[in-house]
């Protein structure tokens, strides 16, 4: 037995002993120490043994761990759970299904003792016993029937024989009243089966349950349903509110092509039956998920007390100057540094809290009255700017940020000279205005050597920009950033062509600025790095991170449920991968994407922003998700097939490239071992019908209106399996990881990524000219977005960067407790391994004065790729280390 798991078991033993005395040696430690013993017996579980009862001895014991609210009782014998045997068929009733149990009640309910009092809920433990014929073999399936007033979330089962072999239910899952579901619960142990593996006594049940989740695609869902099913993005306009609140749906059309979402049924809108009706409220946490894609409580409570506390700190003041008619704009960045201290809850005036008392729910209401009685919580300066307040001014940082920031996926090698657009209109920069920059070199010298990049917000802007721009308080251009590597691997801007359309077709008005560091030329480069961030950032939030992570993912997550049994290999591997997803996903859908949502409000692309996102969805690749693809594709690396996955990164000091490689590798090489222990062969997969299903649904469904892409794997190799798994695991843990954490630290700090610009850059001879060259910092924090708009964003991104209490990393042991297979848990022990060495590297790196692009002018670290198996929290509660194992936030 290996040490770590003797003294967690040693551990679990003696709690066992205090809480069930001698009784600990058999109903007690098989129960609680099941997940243990099961790490250490997995082999002997994984095979299954037939004989779980003793012969004279037809007695299994069990224990059942469920939680309920702190003010409710638990089910007890109000409800009753039975097994289904997974080796003997049921010769009488003929239904093809094992042979079943006598039901039982629940018995003995106590409260767990690490039961937290402040917690909303508590953690009950009920015993329970089965009496068993000589030949029933093991437990295959567990069922609950909850004939109680409330529902209930049963967290796991543990049953044991006679013969100390020990069967554990890894269930997670609300359990509704039997008078709203009109259904039993069936649960199937911690055992991997393909399809064509299962036991003839489970068979049919495998088959019940996914027609069971799958639901006949008909009718409004049911909190209490868990149902999956798939629908567009029909749900995001407003068409009742007022003109100017109606948007497209998204999906399911050449014109506007997406992702599909899940399906909750709510009726048409009378006022555009091609849209969803919506349900009241900006704050509404209500929107049908399944039941077990569901928040926890404490989750939602923890998630709720941010967002509230946030927007107590930074938004409420500002929405109250508004109205005291107060300027709306910043005119000094100390303005912007008193919005993180404060200046007291007693900011919040009360005509706004009545106004609020009747647009919130009760219990947010209070929430937020409750917010503003504590003492204030202190929002700590983003580190882009505590540490050294003007770091973000300079041009290596802006450089550096391309590759180590909050969106270091977009940045390319740059292939051609002068840049073309799709349009066939050629960039207006030209060799003169970058050669004296490139330390010696030519144009051609710099490209040949693989040094000039560009950071590309032209094309897909350009069609968008006469309608962006009509929006008065706003002012947009697409722009290319021209960018040389100098020898120590930093990068420096030489060139930003901010452009706008002309009168004519295919006529563009384009203005080129150079580096300076003094004078007029000074003012209007910070200026025009001021358009390039707002348009990075822009693609941020729509793309990198809304598009790319969260929506492209929720079709995987809604086709495993449906296509790919509980008891299916891969769906075991994926489920920690899933969690929480589809909640913040609903979540983002009820107040971030909405018309007239957080999205809308702060970023410049307004009321056509989810129309963007779609018209980039049309570039959309899931092969080029893979990471080494990714490189590849924008010049960041080359094959070499004497390298780890055959690619080789052209320069180290690229923090994302560098490290994120690391954990592509690390992630591979656990899906080889996983799915090569399952599948033994090209022909064992093609057997598979349930993942023939799966991707076949995937490809036709959940992203149907890219369906007849050539790009997508055939699904007839394990090879195609393992590249599609990685690329999964990969997308939801580390390449969200890197686009979402640092939000706060780079984000949270207006200055150095606005979300808009309000004004143009000024030509000489003009007012606005005067202006700037008056007070050139005026003139700039004039043209960010006003106090509220900001003061909106700056929250958004505090909530959205903050771990969340309950979430695992990337590598931690809690997320494959689901699957009790020795062999799989040592594979899986080899993972983390692998991560502990990832974390050395990234570590000794970070170390390294050389790599300078690690740490920057403001001097903090890259970790945002860095593994944490044990939670390491700073100071103002965001969890900087470690890969959230999902996306759950």
């Amino acid at each position: 037995m290996p040490l770590k798991t003797l003294e967690s078991t040693t551990h679990e033993y003696s709690k066992m002993k205090k809480r069930h005395g001698q009784r600990a040696t058999r109903r007690g430690l098989c129960s609680s120490l099941a997940r243990c013993l099961s790490l250490c017996q997995g082999d002997v579980a994984a095979r299954k043994v037939r004989s779980f009862g003793t012969p004279g001895k037809n007695i299994v014991y069990g224990e059942i761990i469920i939680q309920v609210g702190h003010g409710e009782s638990g089910p007890g014998k109000a409800a009753s759970v039975w097994l289904y045997s997974d080796s003997n068929v049921d010769p009488v009733l003929g239904t093809g299904k094992g042979k079943l149990t006598q039901k039982a009640a629940l018995q003995k309910g106590s409260i767990d003792e690490e039961t937290d009092s402040s917690s909303r809920t508590k953690v009950l433990r009920y015993e329970v016993e089965f009496n068993v014929e000589p030949d029933f073999g093991a437990p295959g399936a567990f069922v609950v029937k909850n004939e109680h007033k409330h529902e209930f979330f049963l967290q796991n089962v543990s049953l044991q024989g006679d013969n100390n072999h020990i069967v554990h239910f890894e269930c997670n899952s609300w359990i509704y009243p039997f008078h709203l579901t009109k259904q039993d619960r069936v649960f199937f142990p911690n055992t991997c089966y393909l399809p064509n593996q299962t036991p003839p006594s489970l068979m049919e049940l495998r088959k019940d349950e996914l027609a069971r989740l799958r639901g006949n695609g008909t009718g409004e869902r049911r909190k209490w349903e868990q149902i999956y099913d798939y629908d567009c993005y029909n749900d995001l306009g407003i068409p009742e509110r007022s003109l100017g609140y109606g948007r497209p749906v998204l999906g399911g059309t050449q014109s506007f092509p997406y992702p599909r979402r899940l399906r909750t049924g709510r009726p048409s809108n009378n006022y555009d039956t091609r849209a969803e009706r919506r349900l009241r409220g900006w704050f509404n946490t209500d929107i049908y998920v399944p039941p077990d894609e569901r928040f926890s409580q404490q989750k939602l409570s923890e998630f709720t007390t941010n967002a509230v506390r946030a927007a107590v700190h930074f938004v409420m003041p500002e929405a109250g100057a508004i109205f005291n008619q107060e300027t709306s704009h910043f005119e000094s960045f100390d303005q912007i540094h008193r919005l993180f201290m404060g200046n007291g809850n007693q900011s919040v005036d009360e005509w706004l809290l009545k106004r609020l008392k009747h647009e919130l729910p009760d219990d947010l209401f209070k929430k937020v009255k409750q917010v503003i009685k504590e003492k204030p919580v202190k929002f700590q300066l983003p580190r882009i700017a505590a540490g050294n307040q003007f770091a973000w001014m300079d041009d290596d940082e802006f450089g550096r940020q391309m590759l180590a920031g909050t969106n270091p996926t977009v940045i390319s090698s740059l292939q051609n000279f002068p840049p073309d657009g799709s349009n066939g209109v050629k960039s207006s920069i030209k060799g003169s205005d970058i050669e004296h920059n490139l330390d010696g070199l030519t144009v051609a010298e710099a490209m040949n050597q693989w040094r000039l990049f560009k950071l590309d917000h032209h094309d897909y802007l350009m069609p968008f920009l006469t309608r962006i721009n009509r929006d008065e308080g706003v002012c947009a251009y697409a722009s290319r950033t021209l960018l040389f590597l100098r020898d120590d691997c930093t990068l420096k801007p030489v060139a930003i062509e901010l452009s706008l359309p002309g009168s004519l077709s295919h006529e563009e008005i384009s203005r080129v600025f150079r580096p300076a560091h003094d004078g007029t030329e000074a003012a209007l480069w910070q200026l025009a790095k001021a358009h390039v961030a707002a348009a990075d950032s822009v693609y941020h939030h729509l793309v990198s991170h809304w598009l790319n992570a969260h929506a492209v993912v929720e079709p995987f997550i809604i086709a495993t449920r449906r296509k790919l049994s509980v008891m299916h290999p891969i769906h075991r591997l994926l489920e920690p991968h899933f969690k929480d997803t589809m909640q913040v996903n609903a979540l983002a859908r009820s107040m971030l994407l909405n018309a007239g949502g957080i999205f809308e409000k702060i970023l410049f692309t307004g009321d056509i922003s989810m129309e963007l996102s779609s018209f980039l969805y049309r570039s959309w690749r899931f092969d080029e998700q893979s990471l080494p693809a990714d490189l590849i594709k924008r010049g960041f690396a080359r094959y070499n097939p004497n390298q780890p996955e055959n690619i080789e990164l052209l320069f180290q000091d690229y923090p994302y490239g560098a490290d994120g490689l690391d954990i592509w590798i690390a992630i591979k090489n656990w899906v080889i071992e996983y799915c090569s222990y399952f599948y033994e062969n090209n022909a064992s997969l093609r057997s598979d019908n349930e993942i023939a299903d799966w991707w076949w649904e995937i490809r036709n469904v959940g992203h149907g209106d890219k369906s007849n892409e050539t790009w997508w794997y055939e699904m007839t190799t394990v090879a195609a399996l393992i590249e599609t798994i990685t690329t999964l695991i990969w997308t939801v843990s580390a390449h969200h990881a890197a686009i979402s954490l640092g939000q706060y630290d780079y984000a949270g700090y207006p200055p150095n990524r606005p979300t808009a610009c309000r004004k143009p850059i000024p030509y000489e001879g003009t007012m606005e000219f005067a202006e700037l060259l008056k007070d050139p910092d005026k003139y700039f924090l004039s043209m960010l977005p006003e106090k509220f708009e900001t003061a909106l964003g700056i929250a958004m991104v505090d909530v959205l960067s903050r771990r969340l209490s309950d979430e695992m990393s990337l590598g931690q042991q809690p997320s494959l407790k689901c699957i009790a297979d020795g062999r799989v848990l040592r594979m899986f022990r080899s993972f983390e391994d692998d991560l502990e060495e990832v974390k050395q590297r990234i570590q000794a790196r970070n170390r390294e004065p050389k790599l300078k692009n690690r740490r920057g002018r403001a001097d903090f670290r890259y970790e945002l790729l860095c593994p944490e198996t044990s939670e390491v929290r700073s100071s103002d509660g965001i969890l900087r280390s470690g890969i959230p194992n999902s996306i759950s936030i």
